[in-house]
């Protein structure tokens, strides 16, 4: 069985709860900041919320185990309700991404607390293993949406950057986009384009913050 899915079947338990987490707060952070911002789709959409049930998407969270990649239910957000557009939906688009690299550093601080005070020789090992695939997974969506493809986050903050003539012919690149990303990412061709920036960008991401928190705490 194991071989149809991305994980082993000791980690499934972990992922799961780690993407119940992950998924949850990234979607409630852009539906927070929408609302802070004056937009309030979300928040009568019934997105304003840390309960999984109204973030998860089925066929996204299933092919997390069986493909290694998936996504949740987009947060709406309208623009019209935006006083300062560019400067709203730039917040409302880097805020998941963020929340993700927030959890992992907490997945880090935990760890880290527990291993300086000692206390980690007490739990039971299964502690080490989700906090471990905790931060991985976390740190994968912080740097997954943020790839300048559709319909990923920073997609979306490219398109507030860009000069307001250029914006709708983004924007109508967005369907033959996702198209291209979803080839690039199910297709071989991931090991040119995705891997490359995984194998480079989190490596460096994990160990600067391993560091950050051994010194901290170990020293």
């Amino acid at each position: 069985m194991e071989q149809f899915l991305a994980f082993s079947l000791r980690e499934i338990p972990y992922v799961a709860v780690t993407l119940m987490v992950a998924f949850t707060v990234h979607e409630f952070a852009h539906a927070y900041v929408a609302y802070k911002f004056g937009d309030p789709t979300a928040k009568k959409q019934g997105r304003l919320t840390l309960n999984p049930m109204q973030h998860l998407d089925p066929i996204g969270t299933i092919l997390i185990f069986i493909a290694g990649f998936g996504w949740a239910r987009p947060v709406p957000v309208n623009r019209f309700f935006f006083k300062k557009p560019k400067l709203a939906g730039i917040s409302v688009s880097i805020a998941g991404p963020l929340s993700n690299l927030v959890m992992a550093i907490l997945g880090f601080f935990i760890w880290y607390l527990l291993a300086g005070t000692g206390l980690a020789a007490s739990f039971p090992p299964f502690i080490a293993d989700f906090l471990n695939i905790f931060i991985q997974l976390n740190l994968v969506l912080f740097v997954f949406n943020l790839l300048p493809f559709p319909p990923l986050d920073g997609y979306r903050i490219i398109e507030d950057l860009a000069p307001a003539h250029i914006r709708p012919k983004m924007t109508q690149f967005e369907a033959y986009g996702s198209v291209i990303f979803l080839i690039l990412v199910i297709t071989p061709l991931d090991q040119y384009t995705i891997q490359p920036i995984f194998n480079t960008v989190l490596p460096v991401l994990a160990s600067g913050l391993n560091d950050f928190f051994y010194e901290l705490f170990m020293t």
